[in-house]
């Protein structure tokens, strides 16, 4: 993947996941105060309901308590038959009690209901206040309250006693559980509120609507489950709901709920969500355009450092590179600048000591250093000197002369390099070159007979061109010989020369001279000891014995055909 595909990746990744990290966190923090808000709406939803009930208990304590003490009542009371009570009551409900009760009833001391009725007609109900008549006479309470069922409403009921000068009776009023309770303590409390039946389940009165009604009555938590609250999904929607904890409703089989829709706690978070998606996106998009310009900026020196780096490992060290940055990358161009320079500088050296010795020598002289010393080994020397030079050059300019001598060298020396040999050094027109140094060759007296044949040959190519040209022909003399020499750096510290030494070298340079007698007819003559050094067959001529200068011992030599 390309670099710059890679930092727009990068920093679209980074946006984008602060993004998603930062809309996480809202979303979880919102969730978070919209759940702590509706759970306090909950504690504070059983309180206001405790205390709408207490004040309509109140209330009809207080009309209770004005009905039981009215003389006519007690009359009717005393004096009638049912029927015609509850015909009296009936009167009380429907024109003095109309906005106050939606029940009545007289109970008996013992607990008998003497008479019952709602708006809608007298109810059955022998012992039905029972229950309530026991609890306040066991607590010392001047009333009794609770819930009870008359026929399928259910009721909150407050009964006082009716004194004649003793307790002759108990005279309640009782109030709906309705939707209008309902919508009061959801409009104080801000929630939507349920009144149900527990068993058979069935909706008493609510504020939610009818479908949402339908829906809660299946999916409502049991009477037995705890009034911590649970999280519903209604219609898609998720509400959290609580049961509010009402003595008076367990004992009637009934219970009231609270709830709150938690999507609708968090709309306005999710609007707040989808505006910062839509400000990500745009910060996305701005992020993209600077990252493509940030990346840019890195990619393209980057490429031009790269291209350049091909040009320096092609030999290009000429070539410069100009960023104009004042960066690292302007740093690291102006060092690969130097570093070209350096390159460039190194392989004019190593260039001119290729040239000015052979690259065997130039090889080991970098690898091994410089240190002055030598080694003894194995070597075969060659001698080769030009016939003849003095007077021909008396007759050529210096230009001349160079060039036709350069010529010369460049033909032998092609020769010599072409059989492993190294160029020791040029002596004027002479020759002088190494077979078995500095790199060994178990072969080198094999390899300096046929470089010597290969420079016969070349030279008799030379002379052609010189005769087509109207020039004389050249001549040369070669001396080879095989000895154990000392082979090494030589010179001094700031000047060096890797060269062999010993009487070898000697008895080589002499038997080149040897080949200026015309006796001997040859323009090779090679020692005895290149003869016993060969490996595959040569042809020679034996010249016999002779006491070069310098040694007291006579040596065999040998013409090479």
């Amino acid at each position: 993947m390309r670099f710059r595909i890679r930092v727009l990746l990068l920093l679209a990744g980074l946006v984008a996941a602060a993004l998603g990290v930062m809309l996480l966190v809202v979303n979880r923090s919102a969730e978070r105060e919209a759940v702590a808000d509706i759970r306090g709406r909950f504690d504070r939803a059983a309180g206001t309901f405790q205390e709408l009930v207490d004040r309509e208990n109140d209330e009809s304590a207080a009309l209770a308590s004005l009905l039981a003490a009215d003389y006519a009542f007690k009359r009717a009371f005393a004096d009638a038959d049912s029927l015609t009570l509850e015909s009296n009551l009936k009167s009380h409900l429907g024109v003095r009690l109309r906005e106050s009760a939606h029940a009545i009833a007289v109970v008996m001391p013992e607990g008998d209901t003497r008479a019952a009725l709602q708006r809608s007609g007298p109810v059955a109900a022998p012992r039905l206040f029972a229950p309530l008549i026991e609890r306040a006479d066991t607590a010392g309470e001047d009333r009794a309250e609770g819930c009870v069922w008359l026929g399928d409403a259910l009721h909150e009921f407050v009964l006082v006693p009716m004194l004649a000068p003793d307790l002759v009776a108990w005279v309640g009023l009782g109030r709906h559980i309705d939707a209008a309770l309902a919508a009061d303590l959801g409009q104080r409390s801000r929630l939507e509120v349920v009144f149900m039946r527990d068993r058979p389940a069935a909706v008493l009165a609510t504020t939610l609507s009818p479908a949402l009604a339908e829906a809660f009555l299946f999916a409502a938590p049991p009477a037995s489950a705890p009034r911590a609250p649970a999280t519903l999904t209604l219609a898609g929607e998720r509400h959290l709901v609580a049961r509010i904890a009402l003595p008076h409703f367990a004992e009637a089989g009934a219970s009231a709920f609270v709830l709150a829709s938690l999507d609708a706690s968090l709309a306005p978070t999710r609007r707040l969500q989808s505006r910062l998606l839509i400000a990500g996106a745009g910060l996305l998009a701005v992020a993209l355009v600077a990252a493509t310009l940030f990346a840019r900026s890195l990619s393209q020196p980057v490429q031009r450092l790269a291209t350049h780096t091909r040009l320096i490992a092609a030999g290009d060290y000429e070539t410069r590179i100009d960023l104009r940055r004042r960066d690292e990358f302007g740093a690291l161009a102006e060092s690969f600048n130097v570093m070209s320079a350096g390159l460039a500088e190194r392989d004019q050296v190593r260039d001119l000591l290729d040239k000015n010795v052979s690259p065997e020598v130039a090889a080991r002289m970098m690898r091994d250093g410089t240190a002055l010393g030598g080694e003894e080994r194995a070597v075969t020397v060659l001698f080769c000197d030009l016939r003849g030079f003095t007077p021909l050059s008396e007759g050529l300019s210096p230009p001349e002369l160079v060039a036709l001598l350069n010529r010369y060298l460049d033909r032998m020396s092609a020769a010599i390099e072409a059989e492993g040999g190294v160029i020791d050094k040029y002596i004027g027109d002479e020759i002088m070159a190494l077979f078995g140094a500095p790199v060994a060759a178990p072969d080198s007296a094999d390899r300096a007979v046929r470089a010597a044949l290969a420079m016969r040959v070349a030279l008799t190519g030379l002379n052609r061109e010189l005769a087509a040209e109207g020039r004389p022909p050249l001549a040369f003399g070669v001396g080879i010989n095989t000895a154990r020499v000392v082979a090494g750096n030589i010179g001094s510290h700031r000047r060096l020369n890797y060269s062999v030494i010993g009487d070898g070298v000697n008895l080589a340079a002499r038997l080149q001279t040897l080949t200026r007698k015309p006796d001997y007819a040859t323009d090779i003559i090679v020692s005895d000891f290149t003869r016993a050094a060969l490996t595959s067959p040569a042809t020679l001529r034996d010249l016999g014995e002779v006491t070069v200068k310098g040694k007291s011992i006579a040596v065999r030599i040998h013409a090479v055909a």
